[in-house]
């Protein structure tokens, strides 16, 4: 085939698009032999679970994660370290006395000593001067003095 037998191709023309149609109007059209499109312009996805869910599952999946808490550990080690601090009337330390000696919320305290708190260096490190036992590092050494006496 050379290409004589072909339509030719008019620069600018726009070519004509089959027209859609729907119920008896496409009946008719198939009938008298006119060329005639079934399909809907435009047409999503039809079947299956819509796109959105997917993508409601991936954000599920890669939501970011809460932040580590603190340990029960540390909590308990903070817990015996301020009831061993004992006042004036021999009545030990509170949760708001630590607090106001730290410049801490008696909340930040409350939430250590039951770990549900966020881990904060900084207060986790005036919270062992004041208390002098540590809080940081390896689980095994937690709760132990601060400042163990040296090795001979």
């Amino acid at each position: 085939m050379s290409g004589w037998d072909d339509k030719p191709q008019i620069i600018g023309y726009k070519q004509q698009r089959p027209t859609v149609a729907k119920g008896s109007a496409l009946n008719s059209a198939q009938r008298s032999g006119l060329v005639v499109s079934s399909e809907s312009k435009g047409a999503g996805q039809t079947k299956g679970p819509a796109d959105h869910q997917r993508i409601a599952k991936l954000d599920r999946d890669d939501a970011p994660k809460p932040p580590e808490k603190i340990g029960q550990d540390v909590g308990k080690a903070v817990a015996t370290a301020r009831m061993a601090i004992k006042n004036a009337e021999g009545k030990s330390m509170t949760q708001k006395e630590l607090a106001t000696a730290v410049n801490a919320q008696p909340s930040a305290i409350t939430d250590l000593e039951a770990g549900r708190a966020v881990p904060d260096q900084q207060l986790l490190s005036k919270l062992e001067r004041k208390l002098n036992v540590k809080l940081r590092g390896a689980k095994n050494t937690i709760g132990g003095p601060l400042h163990p006496p040296k090795k001979k």
